[in-house]
């Protein structure tokens, strides 16, 4: 597995949002992976592993302009590549 030289590093704090100043695109041409309290989560928009949360939507209940509502999770979070 050569590519992995080719990844950019995993930030301390990433979101999927591009609205979002935390956001990266070049690390969404791969696939990422977060696991979160040793438990592996595909649901989660953004985390922090230095402050240990992750946000993630709060079942189907929607805001007023269409958006998920959020949630927010602490613990112990760990990013990586697939």
């Amino acid at each position: 597995m050569n590519d992995t030289t080719q990844r950019p590093a995993l930030p301390d704090r990433l979101s999927i949002d591009p609205r979002s100043p935390h956001y990266n695109a070049a690390i969404f041409e791969f696939d990422v992976g977060i696991r979160f309290n040793d438990k592996e989560r595909t649901n989660v928009a953004e985390y922090c592993i230095s402050e240990g949360w992750i946000i993630v939507p709060a079942g189907k209940a929607l805001d007023r302009k269409g958006n998920p509502l959020m949630t927010k999770l602490k613990g112990r979070v760990e990013a990586f590549y697939r």
